[in-house]
């Protein structure tokens, strides 16, 4: 196993990284209802985001990723938490008007994708967050998640960063273990019963740590 920095090319995998990230235990994610397209078509653009102009939390500078043999298995981002709200619409607004995606149907996805807003916990403005954890199936259950919050941590800190966070919904068990396991402690979480009939989670759980 290698840990290394998402190149371009990586721009896939990273997509599928963010798509199984946000779907957690559930089947949808965020992009999934808030396109509400077939998975090959949020695939494609998530993909488009990973590699804009627009630096956002979704994009591939933000991600690192585990190699197994020369296969990327695993990957999470890790950022300062100031401002990834608005770089991540702009990413979007960007391959959108790249794609030909229309006004009216822009201003869709951002009313679909506004069923978080009343239940979304993330680090403040000071903290270091990690965000999109995930690991291919056919890799789970060799420590490569670990390994990644460990070099996650470790980035944080030479960025001069005191306080790391991570965001999972709750009910997600495997990733409240994984999380623990790191030295993150629980810190806040917030429920929606609206969130909760669309998604099938009751809300987000965050986690912190020092670093």
């Amino acid at each position: 196993m290698t840990i290394r920095s998402a190149r371009p090319e990586d721009a896939d995998f990273i997509a599928r990284t963010i798509l199984s990230s946000q779907r957690g235990y559930r089947p949808r994610g965020w992009f999934d209802v808030a396109l509400g397209w077939p998975e090959a078509q949020c695939r494609d653009f998530v993909a488009r985001v990973a590699v804009a102009r627009t630096v956002s939390m979704w994009h591939v500078s933000q991600f690192l990723v585990a190699d197994v043999d020369g296969t990327p298995a695993a990957a999470l981002c890790a950022l300062p938490a100031a401002g990834t709200g608005p770089a991540a619409w702009r990413a979007i607004e960007e391959v959108a008007a790249a794609t030909g995606l229309a006004a009216p149907e822009l201003e869709a996805v951002r009313r679909r994708g506004a069923y978080t807003g009343a239940c979304w916990v993330q680090g403040g403005e000071g903290d270091w967050m990690i965000e999109h954890v995930a690991t291919d199936p056919a890799y789970r259950g060799r420590g490569l998640v670990q390994a990644l919050i460990a070099h996650a941590l470790d980035k944080g800190r030479a960025a001069g960063f005191a306080q790391a966070t991570i965001s999972f919904l709750i009910g997600n068990e495997p990733a409240e273990r994984a999380y623990a396991k790191a030295g993150f402690v629980f810190a806040e979480e917030k429920r929606d019963p609206a969130f909760e009939a669309i998604i099938g989670a009751p809300g987000f759980r965050m986690f912190t740590r020092e670093i």
